[in-house]
């Protein structure tokens, strides 16, 4: 996590309660969704189903159940989509996939987290071995396997949440499995701008992903974000890895240049 901590005041009585009954509405959001997944699962197996759609519900209302209050600006892709976002808080992941339906690429370290894992499964997440170069073509495979079979990958190639201010540097090693992009994908830069609240809302520094989580739960206003869907790169944006990666990240800083502007 990026550098920029905050001293945040007690969750308040008003909070905790908040806390309670979200907690309470996700948990029983995710068994019922767990429950149509494995249903959907069956259709898919006799191939009467493409995918199951449950895990993009659930992370939808995932979103929806923490009071993200989702703008959307450009047009929003379609099938076959491979989108760069920047990176600030766990409440990226289920705007994006409630919006787009995509699955993500992430490091292997989340493999290691036994329910975690399985979660992630659930929504097609392709885990990346970052150090171990042994594996990259058949990780290469599996982000090409992901592409086919759900339509939109995500990546988010800073590598680790910031403060929102800025951009970290892109790994552009993250882009690899699309080098070259395979026929019929567009690759997608998406900004991810939480506005005057970002500070507040960032997972940066020393701040435990679980105090982030029920920080933002105990908000009485709504999460405000705006998803911003630039244009698909294209030419020689596209010749490899780390034109793909300096395109993108040019593309999001002129995005966020703009929006201070306005």
């Amino acid at each position: 996590m990026a550098a920029g901590a905050l001293r945040y005041p007690a969750i308040s009585a008003a909070g905790r309660l908040r806390i309670f009954v979200r907690l309470l509405a996700m948990v029983l959001l995710l068994l019922a969704c767990i429950a149509l997944h494995y249903v959907a699962r069956l259709a898919v197996a006799l191939r009467l189903a493409r995918r199951s759609p449950w895990p993009r519900v659930f992370l939808a209302g995932l979103g929806w159940l923490a009071g993200i209050e989702i703008r959307v600006e450009g047009r929003r892709p379609r099938t076959g989509a491979f989108l760069i976002a920047n990176h600030v808080s766990w409440m990226d992941i289920p705007t994006l996939a409630g919006l787009t339906g995509t699955a993500f690429v992430a490091h292997d370290g989340l493999a290691a987290i036994g329910p975690l894992r399985w979660l992630c499964e659930m929504n097609d997440t392709v885990f990346i071995a970052r150090h171990d170069r042994g594996s990259v073509g058949q990780q290469v495979e599996q982000v090409r396997a992901a592409l086919r079979e759900t339509g939109a990958l995500t990546i988010f190639p800073e590598g680790t949440t910031s403060d929102g201010a800025g951009l970290l540097p892109f790994k552009s090693s993250l882009l690899s499995a699309i080098e070259p992009v395979p026929a019929g994908i567009a690759v997608h830069p998406v900004l991810l701008d939480y506005g005057a609240e970002t500070a507040r809302l960032a997972w940066v520094d020393d701040d435990p992903g679980i105090d982030n989580f029920l920080r933002i739960l105990a908000r009485a206003r709504p999460v405000p974000l705006t998803v911003r869907f630039l244009p698909p790169l294209a030419g020689a944006d596209l010749e490899n890895r780390k034109t793909i990666a300096a395109a993108a990240r040019a593309a999001l800083l002129a995005a966020k240049d703009q929006r201070v502007t306005l």
